[in-house]
């Protein structure tokens, strides 16, 4: 952002947390009648969306994947097993546990996206559609920075406690 300040970028309207947050809740909102209309909260839609595009994963990588703090995650995993659009894969790892879409589900899924494929077509030709994957793109990358400074960090602060312990 040539030019501006640290002060101007510290101004709230201009926080990357707080447009990033706002940019979610609003995009939230757009797709979220899809969601509500088959009476799946957002956190399930993303276990579902998950699932859907690979056969079977482990309570962690969808943990990870969704955003998804694992006491929630196995509240979503009760709830989606009992409306019967998941169930659980046999794994060698008795500790692992693996889930995946029933054919249930997998309608499910292949339906809302059916319906919400309009208002993502509408949201792409009003954004842009080279100017939304170009978003998407960022965001990875941002993403990708924001975890390699935070390992970083990390590594720093290990560095850090063992030179005290020594010292």
């Amino acid at each position: 952002m040539p030019g501006q300040t640290a002060k101007e970028l510290c101004k709230y309207e201009k926080s990357l947390p707080i447009s990033l947050l706002r940019a979610r809740e609003a995009t939230t909102r757009y797709f979220k009648p899809y969601i509500d209309r088959h009476e799946l909260t957002m956190p399930q839609w993303r276990v579902l969306r998950a699932l859907a595009e690979e056969e079977g994963l482990d309570a962690r990588t969808l943990s990870e994947r969704c955003v998804i703090l694992p006491p929630s995650l196995t509240r979503i995993f009760r709830s989606l097993t009992q409306r019967g659009l998941i169930s659980q894969v046999d794994c060698s790892d008795a500790r692992r546990h693996r889930v995946t879409l029933t054919d249930a589900g997998r309608a499910l899924f292949e339906e809302v996206l059916e319906e919400s494929e309009p208002d993502y077509q509408r949201l792409a030709k009003a954004f842009g559609a080279e100017r939304l994957e170009s978003l998407l793109n960022l965001l990875s990358e941002l993403r990708d920075t924001v975890e390699d400074l935070n390992a970083e960090d990390a590594r720093d602060s290990v560095a850090s406690r063992r030179s005290a312990a020594n010292g």
